[in-house]
């Protein structure tokens, strides 16, 4: 399959690198990156030879979430973030994927990240739930796997304040999971992704699809819950307004 804006490669036996790179929306979630990790995604599950999958972005940005038509199609009425269940992509995959979240996680950027099975992140990068901030309650599922994967104090804060927070200030705040200099982050990533890949991939499979069952369960439990939420929050006028006037600020 041709791919523009996701890139697909085997770097070493067994592990294959998804890069983020549509740069015109800063990989925002277009509808263009949406298809493309769909499609990715698939052709991973398909390839038997594959144990693990490092999924990042590219220079600066890991997943900017929403974009503005995005955001504002779900405020008319006319969308619901469960039309496309890219968030979950990590965790629907069967093999073990390492968010190799090297750049700025933004919103519905930062809860795909917090899918998947590993996460690196950098030190001077911003990772920010920032829903609140355009005065819609969060979605995507970040309402669950957010304090799952932060803890609740850690976890609700970022949920309520939707405040922008660097890499090393979450490593301070005891983020439990590796925080390393943004140059770093793939060189780490790959260190894990070897560990994954002395391992039988039968082993793997078994092993992730046991780890996550209840968390699928789980989650479909609170979308349902987040939808009706929406159905409430992005009614409001203000709402609209802020999605219009804050929008990339």
């Amino acid at each position: 399959m041709s791919y523009h804006v996701v890139e697909l490669r085997e770097i070493e036996p067994g592990i294959v690198q998804l890069t983020m790179q549509d740069r015109t929306f800063k990989n925002a979630f277009s509808d263009n990156l949406i298809s493309e990790l769909a499609s990715a995604f698939e052709e991973v599950s398909r390839n038997t030879s594959f144990k693990v999958v490092i999924l990042t972005g590219y220079d600066s940005y890991f997943c900017s979430g929403g974009t503005q038509d995005g955001i504002l199609s779900i405020a008319n009425g006319k969308a619901r973030f469960t039309d496309f269940n890219v968030y979950a992509l990590p965790l629907e995959c069967d093999i073990p994927v390492i968010a190799a979240m090297q750049g700025h996680s933004i919103g519905g950027g930062f809860v795909f990240g917090m899918f998947a099975d590993f996460v690196v992140m950098s030190l001077e990068s911003v990772y920010t739930t920032n829903f609140m901030r355009y005065g819609f309650t969060p979605g995507m599922g970040a309402t669950y796997i957010v304090p799952k994967k932060l803890g609740i104090s850690l976890g609700t804060e970022l949920l309520l304040s939707a405040g922008n927070y660097r890499g090393g200030e979450l490593l301070k705040r005891g983020v439990p999971f590796p925080v390393v200099p943004r140059n770093e982050v793939l060189k780490y990533a790959l260190q894990t992704a070897r560990l994954v890949t002395d391992m039988p991939r039968v082993s793997l499979v078994t092993l992730k699809q046991h780890l996550v069952a209840d968390m699928k369960k789980e989650l479909n439990a609170v979308v349902d819950k987040e939808l009706v939420m929406h159905e409430k929050t992005f009614q409001q006028e203000e709402v609209k307004n802020r999605i219009i006037t804050l929008y990339g600020k």
